[in-house]
C-alpha cells in the first residue's frame, strides 16, 4: 500500500511549506535545509522497498541537494518477506535515530462492528456508552471553522501537555493540499478528514450551545484511515468523548471500505498508549529507521549536535 506521506499531495504540499522535494523510483524524498548551513537533511518515509541498484542513485540525488544524510524509514513490518528483501541491501545504511515510533497499533477493520465491541476492553465499551449518555455527538466536520477549533484545541493540548508541534501555519497547508485542493480527490472522500466531538453542557438548568471539545485529523488512503493528529480540550472530561471519538473513527474507516486502522505510533508507558490498547489493537512492529550516509564527517558531527540539543530542550521543559 502507499502511504499518505508518499502522495503526491504531501509532495506539494511540502514543496509551498519550502522544502526540496523528489521523486526517485517513485519513492518521495523530502530535502530540509539545516539552519545557518548550506546543507541539508534527506527523509524518506514510510517508502516502498528499494532495490540493490538503488542506493548509489539515492546517494546522487542527495549530493544534488547537498544533503548530508537520507533518512529511510520504510514502510515494511518487521519479519515480513519485504524485511528479508531489505535485509539484502542493509549494509548501505547506519541504524539512525526513529522519526516514527518502531511500532504502532493495528485494527482490523474488516470485522463486523459486534465483534469489534465485544474485543474492547470492558473500561473501553463502559466509556464509549458514558459518552454517548452524556449527549455527546461525533461526525465529521470539515468546515472552516471546525479547522479552527482544531487549531485553537491543539494549542491548548501542546501548552497542557508540553509538546513539540507543527506551527498553525503547517496545519493550514497540511490542511489545504490534503483536505482542499480537488486536484488530488481521487475519490469524494479527500485524504484528510475532521473528526470532531461536540457537547452541549447544561449551565444553570438552561440548555447552553453544543461546543466542539475533541478533534482529530483523520487520513484515509489505500486501504488504510490513519490517526496523526488530535486535541482536545480540558474541560468536560468527565463525559469520555474520546473513547467514543474512537469508536466512530473506525466506523468511519467500515464506511469507506477500509481495510486496517492505523493508530499512527505506540510508546511504552505513555497514557494514550493505553487509551489505544482499550481497542485491543494489534501491535505491529516495523523495520525501523535507516540512514544513507553522503557526508560522514559532517553525519557524525550532526548526530552528536542533535543529542546536545534534545538534552537541552528536556532540560527546558
Amino acid at each position: 500500500m502507499t502511504h499518505p506521506l508518499q502522495t503526491k499531495a504531501w509532495a506539494e504540499f511540502r514543496k509551498e511549506w519550502g522544502n526540496e522535494i523528489e521523486f526517485v523510483k517513485g519513492k518521495l524524498v523530502i530535502f530540509s535545509k539545516i539552519p545557518h548551513t548550506n546543507f541539508t537533511i534527506g527523509t524518506c518515509l514510510k517508502c516502498d522497498p528499494i532495490t540493490d541498484s538503488e542506493p548509489d542513485l539515492f546517494r546522487n540525488i542527495g549530493k544534488k541537494h547537498d544533503a548530508i544524510f537520507i533518512k529511510f524509514e520504510p514502510n515494511i513490518v518487521s519479519g515480513s518477506k519485504k524485511h528479508g528483501e531489505w535485509k539484502k541491501i542493509q549494509k548501505y545504511f547506519v541504524a539512525g535515530k526513529p522519526f516514527f515510533t518502531p511500532t504502532t497499533f493495528w485494527i482490523d477493520l474488516t470485522k463486523s462492528e459486534e465483534e469489534l465491541l465485544k474485543s474492547f476492553s470492558s473500561k473501553t465499551r463502559y466509556n464509549i456508552r458514558l459518552a454517548q449518555k452524556h449527549g455527546v455527538k461525533v461526525e465529521i466536520d470539515n468546515s472552516d471553522k471546525a479547522f479552527e477549533k482544531y487549531l485553537e484545541l491543539t494549542a491548548e493540548t501542546n501548552k497542557r501537555q508540553g509538546f513539540y508541534s507543527h506551527t498553525p501555519k503547517y496545519h493550514r497547508l497540511m490542511w489545504k493540499y490534503l483536505n482542499k485542493t480537488q486536484k488530488f480527490k481521487k475519490s469524494k472522500t479527500p485524504i484528510a478528514n475532521l473528526l470532531v466531538a461536540k457537547y452541549k453542557p447544561s449551565l444553570a438548568g438552561k440548555a447552553d450551545k453544543s461546543e466542539i471539545i475533541s478533534t482529530w485529523v483523520l487520513f484515509a488512503h489505500d486501504g488504510f484511515l490513519y490517526y496523526p493528529y488530535g486535541a482536545s480540550t480540558d474541560k468536560y472530561k468527565e463525559v469520555m468523548a474520546n473513547n467514543l471519538m474512537m469508536w466512530e473513527a473506525i466506523k468511519f474507516g467500515k464506511k469507506l471500505k477500509l481495510k486496517t486502522f492505523d493508530l499512527w505510533g505506540r510508546e511504552e508507558g505513555k497514557g494514550f498508549t493505553r487509551f489505544k490498547e482499550g481497542y485491543n489493537p494489534e501491535v505491529v512492529e516495523f523495520i525501523g529507521s535507516w540512514d544513507l550516509v553522503i557526508n560522514k564527517p559532517l553525519y557524525y558531527l550532526y548526530r552528536f549536535a542533535e543529542k546536545i540539543r534534545w538534552f537541552i530542550l528536556r532540560l527546558k521543559k
